[in-house]
């Protein structure tokens, strides 16, 4: 599923030192159009997430080499993506905190160094246990950069378009499974994992310089400062913990069975060989399809479009697990199953900056601090999908649907329950 009464009202209420003048001009919404300059920065953010992302799975397509040359197992390389996901659930909120008051594009910056180094120490690893501490440089920040990248977007424009950019930027987490993943998987093959490690490399450094360039400081305010690290209360904020809450449990249903997508291609949908790629790629296409067609509809009608999306991967699951409990695969089976798919993915990718921007809108005086917490959410939920995944696959591949789509049956309840939690101010609610 790899973010406004909300951010609208905390930005209407900045008031900016004279000696940051230019930031105010940077931060200050009235008037602007989705200019060049913009377009450039919202750019620049989604190559923050595209290279980021794909430095995080790359040892998905990678695995096999990377055992070869390190001569560890296939499984023990595997514990790379387990690991990551668990360093950035632990560190997210704390680095968050700790970069509070800095301004925004300093805290982007620090991740994307951390990014450029870390893979520059992979390329390089002599074993595997250098590479795991590269890996774990990497995981640190990662949390930090896709808690800050969010609401640094909807900084730079309008408040009614805090969705749609919220949304531009995720378009850089799916192109990262689209083509950043099969294209890092291909120089694993062709010419092996450590120049793919070293492109990632050469591209995060690129970014890095490409983000200091284009991105205004965005210094907080002293009112923003007032409400932001340990002073934002989050935990005490009942809408966004929900959200988190809610999200949780998704993405946790979510990576059940995601974690072992290919083995569902096989066994459920009955698709094999290389037409298994064709149905990856339709699932990525999908998701990447589906970002433009509700960055709209997302600023207008938040809870909506939400629910929609939510149901049609409620949906999805539950057509998975009756193919999963029904007879041997036909073509009728590999015609609906490819539905499913391309369904699955459309939704999960949409549903994320959904999320995001409604953890944002909940706490609007920190979005940065708000946007934490969701990731934090997020990544426990990868971490503990795939270990419950495991166990319940080991178990059967229906149960293990079976639990994906009860948990999405659940998610679904508490959004359709909850009656204010994507809620988008007027014009009049805001000071």
């Amino acid at each position: 599923m790899g973010p406004a009464r909300a951010v609208g009202a905390a930005r209407s209420r900045r008031k900016v030192p004279d000696a940051a003048a230019h930031e105010a001009t940077a931060e200050t919404p009235t008037g602007r159009t989705w200019t060049p300059r913009i377009a450039a920065q919202l750019t620049v953010l989604a190559a923050a997430t595209f290279i980021y992302v794909t430095a995080e799975i790359l040892p998905v397509g990678a695995l096999p080499a990377i055992a070869r040359d390190l001569r560890v197992s296939v499984p023990v390389v595997g514990t790379l993506l387990a690991w990551y996901a668990l360093v950035a659930a632990v560190t997210t909120i704390p680095l968050v905190r700790w970069t509070a008051h800095w301004p925004r594009r300093r805290a982007l910056l620090l991740a994307l160094v951390c990014l450029t180094v870390s893979q520059l120490i992979s390329a390089i690893a002599p074993n595997f246990v250098v590479l795991t501490g590269g890996r774990v440089l990497c995981a640190i920040t990662h949390g930090l950069l896709l808690s800050v990248v969010a609401p640094i977007a909807t900084r730079l424009v309008p408040a009614s378009h805090s969705g749609r950019a919220t949304t531009a930027i995720y378009v850089g987490i799916s192109l990262a499974v689209v083509v950043g993943s099969p294209v890092t998987a291909a120089l694993s093959l062709l010419w092996g994992w450590r120049l793919a490690v070293a492109s990632i490399t050469a591209v995060a450094a690129t970014v890095t310089l490409a983000a200091w360039a284009v991105l205004p400081a965005l210094v907080l305010s002293s009112d923003q400062l007032a409400s932001v690290g340990r002073r934002a209360h989050h935990h005490r904020n009942r809408r966004l913990v929900t959200v988190s809450l809610l999200t949780l449990i998704a993405v946790t249903g979510h990576y059940i069975s995601y974690t072992f997508i290919v083995v569902i291609i096989r066994d459920v949908v009955g698709v094999r060989g290389p037409n298994v790629a064709w149905l990856l790629a339709a699932y990525g296409l999908a998701g990447l399809a589906a970002l433009p067609l509700v960055a709209r509809p997302v600023d207008h009608h938040p809870k909506a479009t939400v629910i929609t999306c939510m149901a049609g991967l409620s949906a999805t699951f539950v057509v998975l697990t009756a193919l999963a409990f029904g007879p041997q695969p036909t073509t009728t089976t590999v015609l609906v199953g490819a539905g499913a798919f391309a369904l699955w993915g459309a939704t999960a990718n949409a549903v994320s900056p959904m999320l995001q921007a409604a953890a944002m809108r909940a706490g609007a005086d920190d979005p940065d601090g708000a946007s934490g917490l969701y990731i934090a959410a997020f990544q426990v939920g990868i971490t503990a999908g795939a270990l419950a995944g495991g166990l319940l696959y080991e178990h059967s591949v229906p149960v293990m649907l079976t639990a994906s789509a009860v948990l999405m049956g659940v998610t679904l309840a508490g959004m359709t329950a909850t009656r204010h939690m994507f809620d988008v101010p007027t014009l009049s609610e805001q000071p």
